[in-house]
């Protein structure tokens, strides 16, 4: 059972570069990059367990997740990523069972969410980016492993009578494969169900013909040809790839922010965000700044702005800030987002942008934002957006208001009061986890209303803006204080279970996609594993893994 004070843990920090990896290697030979996987088992992130066997904790996929980002950013001429092992006859056997049985519940749910994440952006980097991953299990690929080798388009399989690739969670574990694996399973590689139940209670797993047979894994070939056999396939996938005309690519700078802290409040400050954490209300702000400069309108002022470009910088800063907040601030509830610019500034940028849809570096930073948003969309904290004089929801930072659960616009008719506007990025650049935009999400039962939107091109004053649907409450003057702070104090009062469960219901109306069910099913049942005395008791398998001992189990179904 999990005390309830927290455990007072040093932060975590995302930030990395590949000078600075423990655990990858990462090599670009023209259009084909390595990456590879060689975990050092003496550097995890946190003390108290031995990362062996190319298992993995938050600190690899933290590794992982800067490499997929800088392979589109920094190099666009690759066109096949190569994922292997650098460790003989195992490729990775999955999340290491001695930091999960150690963690907090809500660190376990954050890793697994962080995890899923990764994997997501490594598929939409082979959909949308032109960089193919290939899974070149040359060794067993257990659990997390195997997780891994389902996000990559294609997997091959070495065949030496031992290489294999499971799901042990549930036979030895007593808990579920935690990235998305069932679902990848049965959904993107559409793997019969009676052969997916077998294979997901077999701990050993299965290996050679049968793994291709059942669809667990595209082609296997005889150790003594693996390497080549990989390394054909990928050439071919190069060759037959359409051609690209790319250039060289940008560096991704660090977006590392000064931490200060000023009694109760921890504040983070970067160039375009500003996060405060107060520890005394259980509640946090988020400030983005508009941008400021030029908007870039062709491809070579985008180069020479490179990471510096406000799109790029300001949603980095932010996707930053939000891992912050998951991981170092567990007992925060209540998130309140704000802005600060000029609107007409952000929709300029914006307009710019969404005309170099054709260019690789504008498409890429549009992804970015988009899957900056979806983060904020799967952050299991309640959203209210606060719209005040000088604020900039426009456009692609409007996006932060309809993520919002609730939001309060001030009404005012004072030269400074707030105003709203729309951009060409709001109808479907962006998308949420279920496919639709923002405003379609917002509008299901009045989808011809969200399109109608589309040729608004002025900015809402807060009449206008609650007309349309657009923000929840328009307070006045005289209410506005009182209002959004009783608003703010009920919301910390609440269960914070019966919250998440309550917005993450809330949130994801429309059609389910891959992605929905994979972050449903880990909130709903995951989460729900993760605290089941069968897993994580005094004699639960999670606890009990490792030892002599056999777990107990309460065989009540529920």
């Amino acid at each position: 059972m999990e005390s309830a004070t927290p455990k007072v843990e040093e932060p975590v920090r995302f930030s990395t570069h590949p000078s600075r990896y423990h655990h990858w290697k990462l090599h670009v030979d023209g259009a084909v990059a390595r990456l590879v996987m060689a975990v050092d088992d003496q550097h995890p992130l946190r003390g108290g367990y031995v990362l062996k066997l190319n298992s993995y904790d938050l600190g690899v996929d933290i590794e992982l997740a800067d490499a997929v980002q800088r392979l589109r950013f920094e190099h666009p001429e690759v066109r096949a990523v190569l994922v292997s092992s650098g460790t003989d006859n195992c490729f990775c056997a999955g999340a290491n069972i001695y930091m999960l049985g150690a963690s907090t519940h809500a660190f376990k749910v954050n890793f697994c969410k962080f995890t899923n994440e990764t994997r997501l952006y490594l598929e939409e980097a082979s959909a949308k980016s032109g960089q193919t991953y290939i899974a070149a299990l040359n060794g067993v690929a257990s659990g997390g492993g195997y997780e891994l080798a389902l996000a990559c388009e294609t997997i091959y399989l070495q065949d030496d009578g031992s290489s294999a690739v499971s799901f042990p969670e549930t036979p030895l574990l007593a808990v579920l494969p935690g990235t998305g694996g069932l679902t990848r399973l049965v959904d993107k590689r559409k793997v019969r169900r009676d052969l997916a139940d077998v294979f997901s209670t077999l701990a050993e797993g299965v290996r050679g013909k049968r793994s291709k047979d059942w669809g667990l894994v595209d082609d296997v070939f005889a150790k003594s040809r693996f390497d080549a056999e990989v390394k054909k396939r990928a050439d071919a996938l190069v060759a037959a790839a359409a051609p690209k005309d790319e250039g060289p690519g940008i560096l991704l700078a660090d977006v590392a922010p000064t931490r200060s802290e000023d009694g109760a409040k921890l504040v983070s400050s970067y160039r375009y965000v500003e996060f405060t954490v107060d520890r005394e209300t259980r509640t946090a702000t988020l400030l983005v700044r508009g941008p400021t400069s030029p908007a870039a309108t062709d491809g070579k002022t985008l180069r020479e702005q490179g990471s510096d470009h406000w799109h790029l910088r300001a949603f980095r800063e932010l996707d930053d800030a939000l891992l912050d907040l998951r991981f170092n601030h567990p007992t925060v509830g209540l998130l309140v987002l704000e802005t600060s610019g000029d609107p007409e500034a952000v929709r300029a940028h914006d307009e710019a942008l969404a005309g170099l849809g054709g260019d690789w570096l504008g498409r890429e930073i549009s992804l970015l934002v988009a899957r900056v948003l979806r983060r904020l969309d799967l952050t299991a904290r309640s959203l209210f957006a606060t719209l005040r004089p000088g604020s900039c929801f426009a456009g692609s930072l409007f996006e932060l208001a309809l993520s919002a659960d609730r939001s309060y616009m001030l009404a005012s008719q004072d030269d400074d009061a707030p105003r709203i506007g729309l951009s060409s990025l709001n109808f479907g650049a962006l998308p949420m986890s279920n496919g639709l935009t923002r405003l379609e999400t917002r509008f299901l039962a009045r989808p011809e209303h969200a399109a109608s939107l589309r040729d608004v091109r002025h900015l809402f004053d807060h009449d206008a803006a609650l007309e349309h649907g657009l923000v929840t409450f328009t307070p006045d003057d005289i209410d506005w204080d009182d209002d959004v702070r009783i608003a703010v104090e009920e919301r910390a009062s609440l269960s914070p279970d019966a919250l998440t469960g309550m917005e993450a219901n809330l949130r994801f109306a429309g059609p389910e996609t891959m992605e929905t069910k994979i972050f449903a099913r880990l909130s709903a049942w995951q989460n729900w594993i993760f605290q089941r005395p069968n897993a994580v008791g005094e004699r639960g398998a999670l606890t009990m893994y490792g030892r002599p001992e056999r777990p107990e189990f309460d065989w009540r179904r529920t």
